[in-house]
């Protein structure tokens, strides 16, 4: 398929892990547009999958406003990636960082999906009746609140929140919605697992093939939500 008669498909947060992987999942079949604050490791994925690139902040309304309403064809897919942390007792946090740390990871996802969706719901359905995926990044900081790690809990459930409200909104209208729950480290570059300890980190690549699981669900049986974590995980 040429890059003029692929669907287009935006991730946002691009680095060397598990957005590299989506990256190169995604690239034979869509025209890919990748997304990040600084151009590094963006643009070294860009030129392995030959993916355009945008510098952008993600909490920006604007910028990503405009990204989404110039792509042409309109995306079938956005990811988003970001978030923040700030660890700490509560009495120490300071809250500026708090409300700029909240912002990457809930408001920027509010942003993306904003964007993607107008563009989405105005597009004409797929063959399978599909207008559109969008998909966030969780954690299981989502759906329990770790010690020292309320911000980043207040982030997660925030996305997990939004993305179960978006699915009861848009689901009816062809634009499947989803929150990925990673459950685990994931086995990033320069990251290694534990020798006493191995299989203990999701492969990037694995994941990626789970987002492409859901990007192709039959809309008859559309997930809202999905974990995943190793399998010697005792849960």
């Amino acid at each position: 398929m040429s890059e003029a008669a692929k669907p287009s498909a935006v991730i946002m947060g691009v680095g060397d892990g598990l957005s590299a992987a989506l990256a190169r999942r995604l690239a034979p079949d869509y025209a890919l547009h990748l997304c990040a604050r600084s151009p590094g490791r963006m643009n070294a994925v860009a030129e392995e999958t030959g993916a355009a690139t945008h510098l952008l902040d993600g909490t920006d309304p604007g910028a990503t406003r405009v990204l989404f309403e110039a792509l042409d064809p309109a995306p079938r897919v956005a990811i988003y990636n970001p978030s923040a942390r700030v660890k700490g007792p509560i009495t120490d946090l300071d809250p500026e960082e708090v409300r700029k740390a909240v912002e990457v990871t809930a408001f920027g996802a509010f942003l993306m999906a904003q964007a993607a969706a107008r563009r989405m719901l105005a597009a004409e359905p797929d063959e399978r009746g599909v207008r559109g995926t969008i998909l966030f990044t969780g954690a299981s900081a989502g759906v329990k609140g770790f010690p020292r790690s309320s911000v980043f809990a207040m982030g997660k459930f925030a996305q997990r929140g939004l993305a179960e409200s978006l699915s009861r909104e848009l689901h009816p209208q062809g634009v499947h919605v989803a929150w990925i729950n990673i459950d685990g480290a994931i086995r990033n570059p320069g990251r290694e697992e534990p020798e006493d300890n191995p299989d203990s980190m999701l492969d990037p690549g694995a994941i990626a093939e789970a987002y492409a699981t859901l990007i192709l669900q039959d809309r008859s049986a559309w997930s809202h939500e999905l974990t995943l974590r190793p399998w010697v995980e005792d849960f």
